[in-house]
């Protein structure tokens, strides 16, 4: 049997918890816990989640993808490798053999952290099918798929209570120009509505938003395009931001002259710039649908206290 570790956590509200850290050696299963607790205005503010690493690297080239600096030193890159599903089915297993029927809480398990959770479902052993069979005959935990895929031909005969699908949509502009090789914005947006239809609680992120020209009114279309089609349990936005590492090693630097300012994740989109862009949509979505299940996403500790949101009851795309 594979040992589970835990680790007492202090939480963004202030109190501590302890929490699976990882199974065995973390390669499969591990908590995202590289942000500290923020106490600067700069300091990002984000939940500590646990990551299912089924895989690493992804065949889209978005041009700011993290993905750039955080596997530049492998062999691969950031081209897409598939684990060993035996592998990570004894990792799961474990996990859910020791939390299951002890009295530990409800854990969400991102897969969607290292590579873009449907991009293995064009082939034989597609991973939703997989994964899905391992979480069916439990009810505490859920798998979270974060893509920006359509494919979703598979999802649709799985049971919806374990899987979550969360849909990372941009401006029809800003898409075409920075996520290459990505389905369009249409395709997703119908993928996600098809799930809607068919009883998937649907989260969404709209991230990075860029200060584009115009941007005001092209992030506005973007929700009223959402609401149109569905309506989304929750919805995490994040403004464009680099690390030293992304920036360094991305081959279209271009989206790089939007960033003026530092936090400890990286650049930022100029301070005030962001709290405009993020003020205009949070005022939309309250008085045109009267919706504010809304967070945001490795954004400052000054940032959230400006738009006086209370970042210690975060509920974003990774968390409960």
């Amino acid at each position: 049997m594979l040992n589970v570790k835990y680790k007492d956590y202090k939480l963004l509200n202030g109190t501590k918890k302890r929490l699976v850290q990882q199974v065995s050696d973390g390669s499969i299963i591990k908590r995202f816990d590289l942000t500290p607790i923020p106490r600067e205005l700069t300091d990002a503010v984000c939940p500590h989640f646990l990551e299912l690493k089924w895989s690493y690297g992804c065949p889209y080239n978005c041009a700011w993808c993290y993905l750039q600096g955080t596997l530049r030193m492998l062999p691969t890159k950031k081209r897409p490798v598939i684990k060993d599903y035996k592998k990570i089915e004894k990792h799961l297993r474990a996990f859910f053999d020791e939390t299951i029927n002890n009295g530990y809480g409800s854990e969400i398990l991102n897969c969607g952290e290292l590579s873009d959770s449907l991009m293995w479902e064009g082939n034989g052993n597609p991973f939703s099918e997989f994964v899905a069979s391992l979480f069916e005959n439990q009810s505490k935990h859920k798998v979270l798929f974060l893509t920006k895929s359509n494919e979703i031909d598979n999802i649709l005969k799985l049971d919806t209570n374990n899987i979550i699908p969360s849909f990372t949509f941009n401006t029809h502009s800003v898409a075409k120009r920075w996520e290459k090789g990505a389905p369009e914005v249409e395709k997703r947006m119908e993928a996600a509505k098809k799930l809607s239809e068919n009883g998937y609680s649907i989260r969404i992120r709209i991230d990075p938003m860029l200060p584009v020209e115009n941007w005001n009114q092209k992030y506005v279309e973007l929700l009223d395009d959402v609401f149109s089609n569905f309506v989304p349990e929750r919805i995490t936005f994040g403004s464009l931001r680099g690390l030293q590492s992304t920036i360094n090693n991305s081959a279209d630097k271009s989206w790089v002259e939007y960033l003026s300012e530092k936090s400890n994740w990286g650049k930022k989109v100029d301070f005030e710039l962001r709290y405009l862009m993020y003020r205009s949509i949070l005022d939309h979505l309250k008085e045109k649908y009267n919706y504010e299940n809304v967070a945001l996403c490795k954004e400052t500790k000054g940032m959230w206290e400006k738009l006086e949101m209370d970042y210690t009851k975060i509920r974003c795309n990774c968390v409960w």
